[in-house]
């Protein structure tokens, strides 16, 4: 009897251990695995290396894939510099700087005379024309996913995303074998201003002489760059008063005089240093739609690709064109004639920037 009951018992104690190994979890099987998990999804398991060349300039970027169909990059984009000459002609008092008569023949103008008359105080020559030189200051960061939307045939793919920059992408100011005209410039307009307001040109008084010229600078007129037609009232302070403050346009009135009306031609002076500057700028961040091609560089090579995109980065509307003085000549401005009128309009009309691009690619692992 005694060997029976010795015998159930420990029949019992087997299966209570059985029961209890069979119901015991260990923790590492409790936990959870990250990197067998991406692993397992294959996301994150490769890294490619790329270096681009396009219309957005030249740049670098890095890519790797979630799973059989998406591919995440980001990278740098920046524009090479180079300038590129825009020639603005001068006006005196809304008059051309050549004349010429029905023959064809140049004749004497009002820039010609004001022009004898500056190099003669000056000692340096005034042109009839001011060299503007444009320089692209492209550089943006870009993030784009890509979708391989054809199980077959995984040479296309379908990508959005943005770019994000600087707002200016581009800028132009004077040449520095134009700045002794613009100096000369803005001291005639600086005389201007004071003896048609009969304010004192310098210690207190002005001279006799140039009061008597009055008449002859109200007849001439204001010397500049004239860019077309206001589209609105401009209000500010006008240029180089005697308080130091240069003309700003101003879309309410408020505290501001009126500078000039709608339809009045917009004549660009030089700024208190003597400069004539346009900055061109659109918004920071710029979405971004297109697709691509892509495949072997290398015939018996699967780590090193070419492939090659086609879309669109959308500005956020027009881009703006703004001058020295803060006139935006994309709105506040209408009508400019002549190349810089040929340049306002090609700038001003891209609200989606074309994007072309080659990227070479080498697959680290």
């Amino acid at each position: 009897m005694k060997k029976i009951i010795l015998l159930i018992a420990a029949a019992w104690t087997m299966n209570v251990a059985q029961a209890q190994d069979s119901t015991a979890v260990t923790p590492a099987a409790s936990s959870f695995n990250l990197g067998s998990w991406m692993k397992q999804n294959q996301i994150f398991q490769n890294l490619d290396l790329s270096v681009t060349a396009g219309t957005t300039g030249i740049g670098i970027d890095v890519a790797s894939k979630i799973g059989d169909y998406v591919q995440l990059r980001a990278g740098y984009e920046f524009m090479p510099r180079f300038s590129m000459s825009i020639f603005f002609p001068i006006e005196v008092g809304g008059q051309p700087a050549k004349l010429y008569d029905e023959d064809g023949n140049r004749i004497e103008s009002r820039f010609d005379r004001l022009s004898k008359a500056l190099t003669q105080v000056t000692g340096y020559e005034v042109q009839d024309e001011v060299e503007m030189i444009g320089k692209p200051t492209v550089n943006n960061f870009k993030f784009l996913v890509d979708v391989f939307p054809f199980k077959q045939n995984r040479h296309w793919h379908f990508t959005a995303g943005f770019y994000w920059g600087p707002s200016q992408f581009a800028y132009a100011e004077n040449s520095t074998q134009a700045m002794m005209s613009l100096l000369a410039v803005g001291m005639y307009n600086q005389l201007h201003y004071k003896i048609t307001n009969n304010l004192a040109v310098y210690d207190g008084a002005t001279p006799d002489i140039l009061k008597e010229k009055k008449a002859v600078f109200e007849e001439y007129g204001r010397m500049g760059f004239p860019l077309g037609q206001y589209t609105h009232d401009v209000y500010g302070y006008y240029p180089r008063t005697e308080y130091g403050k240069y003309g700003k346009v101003i879309h309410e009135a408020g505290e501001y005089g009126l500078l000039h009306s709608k339809g009045d031609t917009y004549m660009m002076e030089p700024d208190v240093d003597g400069m004539v500057k346009v900055s061109a700028r659109s918004n920071p961040f710029k979405p971004y739609l297109g697709f691509g091609y892509g495949g072997r560089l290398l015939k018996n090579r699967d780590d090193w690709h070419v492939s090659f995109d086609a879309g669109a980065m959308f500005w956020g509307g027009t881009p703006d064109l703004i001058t020295h003085d803060g006139t935006n000549l994309t709105q506040d401005i209408e009508n400019a004639s002549g190349k810089v009128g040929d340049w306002i309009d090609l700038l001003g009309g891209i609200k989606v920037y074309p994007v072309l691009s080659v990227r070479f690619t080498k697959t680290l692992f």
